[in-house]
């Protein structure tokens, strides 16, 4: 978990402006509160509110005007499967359920596993979790994830049920994605994946493999995800 005093200050502003205007304490085109007022609130100075507006900024969260401030811009409202900032950021909590279909289990790395991995990885064996994402409550991916065993205390005892993993790693580990590789291709849906995202075996899927930098050096995360893209579009730049 997280050492609070260990967290840059700009960090905690920024945790809370974000969930604000995730959480519709802040509507879209409305304004955030001035820097000046972000100081007095927080007792903090302003470049410390800056950075953290800055991060808001990079997130797509809010964009600066010029003599307005800081005007707050609507989540986009597609599937963000190849955004860093997330599923979950992308379609609003309100929205998406996440299923736990295997809970985070410590195990070896598999064989053929689709990207190559560093010794260092390979030793400290991966933190192995299965997930069903509900938008609406129809099934639309399925996620099998891998994440490297390292300095992640409790990880595997942590509830994951209508949670989000990438907030989960930013706000209990410090870890934040910045960006990644991935390897698309259609396939077509087997028993297990037409079961799971309720299509007709032999239904045309998009099979994703990633591979995610976070500002962690040396650590990773890596997913496979099918996804029925029937109802949805993928959003998202890296």
């Amino acid at each position: 978990m997280a050492d609070e005093s260990k967290i840059p200050q700009y960090k905690k502003i920024y945790e809370i402006l974000r969930k604000h205007i995730l959480t519709g304490v802040y509507a879209e085109g409305s304004l955030l509160p001035s820097e000046n007022e972000l100081c007095a609130v927080h007792n903090i100075t302003r470049p410390t509110v800056r950075q953290a507006l800055e991060a808001l900024v990079q997130e797509g969260f809010i964009r600066k005007k010029q003599g307005k401030g800081s005007i707050v811009r609507k989540p986009p409202q597609e599937i963000g499967i190849l955004s860093i900032s997330g599923t979950a950021s992308a379609i609003g909590n309100q929205y998406l359920q996440t299923q736990i279909l295997q809970k985070p289990q410590i195990k070896p790395w598999p064989d053929n596993f689709p990207f190559e991995l560093s010794e260092i990885e390979i030793e400290s064996g991966c933190i192995y979790m299965e997930r069903l994402r509900l938008v609406d409550e129809q099934p639309v991916f399925y996620d099998i994830n891998h994440i490297p065993n390292i300095n992640l205390p409790r990880f595997s005892s942590r509830s994951f049920e209508n949670k989000s993993l990438f907030e989960t790693l930013r706000t209990q580990y410090q870890i934040e994605i910045k960006g990644g590789e991935q390897k698309l291709k259609a396939i077509r849906a087997d028993q297990l994946i037409g079961q799971l995202l309720k299509l007709p075996v032999g239904e045309p899927v998009l099979n994703i493999e990633r591979k995610l930098y976070t500002n962690r050096e040396g650590f990773h995360i890596y997913s496979t995800i099918f996804f029925n893209s029937a109802r949805h579009s993928i959003f998202g730049t890296f």
